[in-house]
């Protein structure tokens, strides 16, 4: 039998990326999306053409009632808990500190923080109930450990995602469920050229590799996760980012 994954906020992005990747490493994939079907569609009929088990789910994330029945529907249809589930749907929005609407940050932290709590606990109740020993995997960020100026409500939610990340572990673990977080560096998608002119050049000459990351640098290090090879593994953050944010901020002509 396939093992199962599910990834959330699929159809575009890096998750866009990440259900195609998992889904051809052998898994049967359930992706969610939010809002826009016709993109997530899309996705599931062209792997599905290719021969792959996928399928979308319209489910707001943050929201605890479509939470539980996107898991009810999926363990109904499947007969399986999931194997993995892939914590990747996340917003983000640009305002100071000063300036930021109550609003946009009652919605980051919905999406960001409460829905992978909400996913984490749903898949873990299915995993521990069908004694499935599972892996979980956090999307975290640079801002994991440093401040990230003009986004304080995401910062604040992937920060809340990494001290998530252990406890959920140390609960967890018991029942043979790994919990760990991959911490992306600057990874080049639509939206993030579309947010900044010449986004690739500025963060390679930043990045000690000397290059911008890409989705598919994130597929290894989740499913290494994933796997076996890493069995006594658990919650950890494994940065991806190129170096990025291992280095000081040190001025170029210091000696």
């Amino acid at each position: 039998m396939q093992k199962l994954a599910v990834i959330t906020g699929g159809s575009t992005g890096i998750g866009h990326h990440l259900v195609g990747a998992v889904a051809k490493a052998g898994y049967r994939v359930a992706f969610t999306y939010h809002s826009t079907a016709a993109p997530a569609e899309a996705l599931a009929e062209t792997l599905r053409a290719q021969g792959h088990s996928v399928s979308a789910h319209r489910c707001d994330v943050g929201d605890a009632d479509q939470v539980a029945g996107f898991y009810d529907a999926l363990l109904a249809e499947t007969g399986q808990a999931p194997d993995l589930l892939v914590n990747n749907a996340g917003i983000q929005t640009w305002a100071p500190l000063l300036e930021l609407d109550v609003e946009d940050w009652d919605r980051t932290i919905k999406t960001n923080l409460r829905g992978c709590f909400l996913n984490t606990q749903a898949a873990a109740r299915q995993m521990k109930d069908h004694g499935i020993r599972g892996a979980i995997v956090n999307l975290g960020s640079g801002c994991n450990k440093l401040a990230f100026p003009n986004l304080v409500d995401y910062t604040a939610s992937k920060g809340g995602i990494e001290q998530f990340t252990k406890v959920s572990a140390a609960e967890l673990g018991p029942y043979g469920i790994r919990v760990n977080c991959v911490a992306p560096g600057a990874i080049e998608t639509d939206r993030t050229n579309e947010e900044a002119d010449g986004y690739g050049d500025k963060w390679s000459a930043l990045t000690p590799l000397r290059r911008v990351g890409r989705p598919a640098d994130l597929v290894g290090p989740i499913l290494f996760l994933a796997s076996d090879a890493a069995g006594f593994v658990t919650g950890q953050t494994l940065w991806v980012d190129g170096g990025v944010f291992t280095q000081a901020a040190w001025p170029q002509d210091a000696r």
